[in-house]
């Protein structure tokens, strides 16, 4: 159907709240876009050398950057009346709480155009207007917006959630006068043995103890 086209008539790109499904179908195609991807390697310096030796630390997630082009001049109508259901999706939905937080959070979103959908969170957007009418009515506007690729906790197995929970574990330096006791809580044996000390009544200051959420 016609309604389904952009102004050029060509099938358009759309952005969807996937906790509402409400869908944002663009006006204009985007000239261009752009994806980028970094992962982390932590170097180890060893003697005799001219270069560390790199271990994988962990990969980051890809971004996607565009631009949209809004216009309702030939309607004379509020251009925001367009933008406004992608402002939407950058606010908090109070219905759509997180299982993971129990707060409410903004809406993971997906963009689809030809084959690519990119399920994703938007991590920033801007709006600059630039045609009003005589009343000052914006009736043009372009809309930068940028995407970061969004996993799902209920698509990663479960042994790896655990494992990721381990890995969380905070550090915390002794001072003059701390406690394990109180630093760890009920838990603090398994603190003590986790961190190789043998006297937890006796912690030199200074000592970073490594602290895991689920002790």
């Amino acid at each position: 159907m016609a309604t389904n086209l952009t102004r050029g008539g060509l099938a358009p790109a759309k952005l969807t709240n996937t906790i509402t499904n409400d869908v944002v179908n663009f006006m204009f195609n985007p000239y261009e876009y752009s994806i980028k991807k970094s992962n982390t390697w932590k170097s180890k310096e060893v003697t005799g050398l001219n270069l560390p030796l790199l271990t994988f630390g962990n990969g980051g997630a890809q971004t996607l950057s565009l631009t949209l082009h809004f216009d309702t001049q030939a309607k004379k109508a509020d251009v925001r009346a367009y933008t406004q259901p992608l402002w939407k999706m950058m606010m908090i939905d109070e219905n759509g709480k997180s299982q993971r937080t129990g707060k409410g959070e903004p809406p993971p979103v997906k963009f689809e155009w030809g084959k690519l959908t990119f399920k994703a969170v938007i991590t920033s957007m801007s709006e600059k207007f630039s045609v009003f009418t005589a009343t000052g009515i914006p009736v043009r506007s372009t809309v930068d917006i940028s995407l970061q690729q969004y996993l799902d906790e209920a698509d990663v197995p479960p042994q790896i959630l655990a494992a990721a929970g381990e890995e969380a574990a905070k550090e915390q330096k002794m001072k003059q006068g701390d406690r394990i006791d109180n630093v760890a809580g009920t838990s603090y044996r398994k603190m003590a043995a986790a961190n190789n000390i043998n006297n937890p009544l006796n912690i030199p200051s200074g000592t970073s103890l490594k602290i895991k959420k689920s002790w």
